[in-house]
C-alpha cells in the first residue's frame, strides 16, 4: 500500500449530479493536461457532454487524453469515441474487442477504474462511469454512486498510477507497431502541495506489484472496528478471508450493516451474492437491499472515522482481475457526510433482509439461488480461483 499522506483536500461527489458538473467545471478551467480513464464512455448527454469539454480543451491548445475499456465501453460509445479523436483528444482502448468464447484470466482483466487528473493538480477517483445517472432506469430516482474531488499530496499517488497504465498503453502500441500521431509521452509532474486537513491514501488494484492492496486497505480497516461497519457495494461476493474479518467484527461486538444490490441488474451476480446472506444473517450481520433505484456505489465508513470511495466492488472480479481505484480518508467530518448519503439510502429506498423470513423464502428463490451460486464457483475455478 502506498501509505496515508497528511495535507489534502477531499470533496464527496454524490451521482452524475455533482459529479459531472465538477468535472466539465474542472476540464474548462484546465491550463495545460487534461487525462481520464473510465470502464464507459456512454454517448448519452452526460458522455457528450464531457466530450464536448474534452473538445474545448484541445481547442484552448491543451493536450486531452482518454482511457476507456475495450469490453465496458463498446456497447455505449457509438461514434463518440471517434469523433472526439478526429477533434485532437488523444484516445486509447484497454484491451479492445474481448471475445466472450475466450473465457481466460487474461482476456477477464479489465480497466474498471474511474480516474481523471486535470493539469496534474486536481483528481476524481470513484465509482461513476461516463453515463447517464438514468440510464437503463425507465424514471427516477438515479442509481447511487459516488466519486470524490482529491487536491494535494495524494495527487503524487494518483498520477505515478495514471502515468503506469499511459506508459503500459505505449509499449502495448510499440509492440502492435499501432501508428500514432504524436507519442504516449507521461503525464505532467503532480503538483501536490498540501491544501487542506485530510489524511488519506490512494490504493490501486493491478495485476503486477498492487494486486491485493484495496482488499487489504478494507481488512485492516476491518479488523480494527470496535463499533460499526457500514459498507455500501454493487456486487458483493466476498471470497472466505473478507467474509472471516466481518463475522469476526460481528462477533467482538462490532454493528456490520451490508447495504447491497435490491433490483435484479445481473441474474448472476444477484443471485450468486445472495447464497451467502444465510451464513452473514447467520453471524449477526445486517443485509439491507437497496430498491429505490440501482446501487452502483463502492463505499464504505468504519467507526464514524474511515471511510473509503472507489470502483472496487468486493468480488473476484474486482479484488482479482480487473484494474480499480479506491480513496481511503481517516476524518470523522468526511464519514459523517459519507455515512449521512448512506443513512439516507437505507432509511427511504431499502428494504431489511430478516432471518426469519428469509428462511422462509420460496423454493423458487432458493434454486435460482444455488444455481447461481455453483455456476459463478465454476466459473471462477476456470480462472484458478476457488476461496468462495
Amino acid at each position: 500500500m502506498s501509505g496515508y499522506r497528511p495535507g489534502n483536500c477531499v470533496t464527496l461527489l454524490r451521482c452524475g449530479a455533482e459529479y459531472f458538473p465538477a468535472l466539465e467545471a474542472a476540464i474548462d478551467a484546465a491550463a495545460s493536461d487534461v487525462y481520464l480513464e473510465t470502464y464507459i464512455f456512454a454517448d448519452d448527454a452526460s458522455g457528450r457532454r464531457i466530450a464536448a469539454a474534452l473538445v474545448r480543451a484541445v481547442r484552448r491548445g491543451l493536450r486531452a487524453r482518454v482511457v476507456a475499456d475495450g469490453f465496458g465501453s463498446r456497447y455505449f460509445m457509438g461514434r463518440l469515441l471517434d469523433d472526439i479523436r478526429g477533434e485532437g483528444v488523444e484516445v486509447a482502448i484497454y484491451r479492445p474487442e474481448p471475445r466472450w468464447f475466450n473465457f481466460s484470466r487474461h482476456r477477464l482483466r479489465r480497466l474498471h477504474r474511474k480516474l481523471a487528473v486535470i493539469d496534474a493538480a486536481t483528481a476524481f477517483v470513484g465509482g461513476i462511469n461516463i453515463l447517464d445517472d438514468l440510464n437503463g432506469l425507465d424514471k427516477p430516482p438515479p442509481r447511487l454512486d459516488f466519486a470524490v474531488r482529491v487536491e494535494g499530496p495524494l495527487l503524487a499517488d494518483i498520477v505515478a498510477a495514471a502515468d503506469r497504465l499511459w506508459l503500459l498503453l505505449l509499449w502495448s502500441g510499440f509492440r502492435r507497431r499501432e501508428p500514432r500521431e504524436r507519442p504516449l509521452e507521461a503525464l505532467p509532474a503532480p503538483r501536490a502541495e498540501p491544501c487542506g486537513p485530510f489524511l488519506a491514501a490512494f490504493e490501486c488494484r493491478d495485476n503486477f506489484r498492487n494486486r491485493r492492496d484495496i482488499e487489504r486497505g478494507y481488512l485492516d480497516a476491518i479488523a480494527e472496528a470496535r463499533e460499526d461497519i457500514l459498507i455500501a457495494n454493487a456486487y458483493f461476493f466476498p471470497g472466505g478471508e473478507f467474509r472471516a474479518a466481518l463475522l469476526a467484527a460481528a462477533a467482538r461486538g462490532v454493528r456490520v450493516r451490508l447495504l447491497l444490490q435490491g433490483r435484479v441488474e445481473y441474474f448472476l451476480a444477484h443471485y450468486a451474492q445472495r447464497a451467502l446472506y444465510g451464513m452473514l444473517l447467520a453471524g449477526g450481520i445486517e443485509i439491507i437491499e437497496y430498491h429505490d433505484s440501482f446501487l452502483h456505489a463502492k463505499v464504505a465508513v468504519i467507526d464514524r472515522q474511515w471511510s473509503t470511495v472507489g470502483s472496487s466492488n468486493i468480488d473476484p472480479f474486482s479484488l482479482l482481475l480487473a484494474r480499480e481505484a479506491n480513496v481511503f480518508v481517516r476524518d470523522a467530518g468526511f464519514a459523517q457526510h459519507l455515512r449521512e448519503s448512506l443513512e439516507q439510502a437505507v432509511a427511504n429506498g431499502s428494504r431489511q433482509v430478516e432471518s426469519v423470513r428469509w428462511s422462509r423464502r420460496s423454493l423458487l428463490d432458493r434454486a435460482l439461488t444455488l444455481i447461481a451460486y455453483s455456476v459463478a464457483r465454476r466459473l471462477l475455478g476456470l480462472i484458478g480461483h476457488s476461496d468462495i
